[in-house]
């Protein structure tokens, strides 16, 4: 099927792009939620990969699926309470999950397990995430 080496590489790699980070729906937690396909659920790295590399029209439509009011939360903590260079909605639908009655958002399912280990840390990224976008806005 593939002739030389150079062809059978440059087919994977262009096989990867493609695939990217597909979503599948989580049925395990509350409220809409995105699994990227390729991800572990635990011991998740981005490997200095902030998934950060799509188009506002992307990050857009992600965002939208979310409720409004739920919309709302995930602007103002605007990025990964995990994985803090990584924009919510650049890897699909963001995850919410909740910390201690708080909601929390995180850029995929492979962020959940390191936010939920430690609930006060997270909880901490997210308030701070919050205060630097509110100053931004003003």
């Amino acid at each position: 099927m593939f002739h030389d080496f150079q062809t059978l590489v440059c087919f994977t790699a262009v096989s990867f792009l493609a695939i990217g980070c597909q979503t599948q729906s989580d049925p395990t937690t509350s409220g809409v939620v995105s699994e990227p396909a390729h991800v572990e659920t635990d011991g998740h790295q981005h490997d200095g990969d902030a998934h950060d590399d799509h188009g506002d029209s992307d990050v857009a439509t992600a965002m939208a699926k979310l409720s409004p009011e739920d919309r709302k939360e995930a602007e103002a903590q605007k990025f990964c309470a995990v994985m803090g260079d990584s924009l919510l909605g650049s890897m699909g639908t963001p995850l919410k999950v909740e910390i201690k009655g708080e909601p929390v958002f995180l850029c995929c399912i492979g962020c959940k397990s390191k936010a939920l280990k430690n609930p006060d840390q997270t909880l901490a990224a997210v308030a701070k995430m919050k205060a630097e976008h509110a100053a931004e806005e003003k």
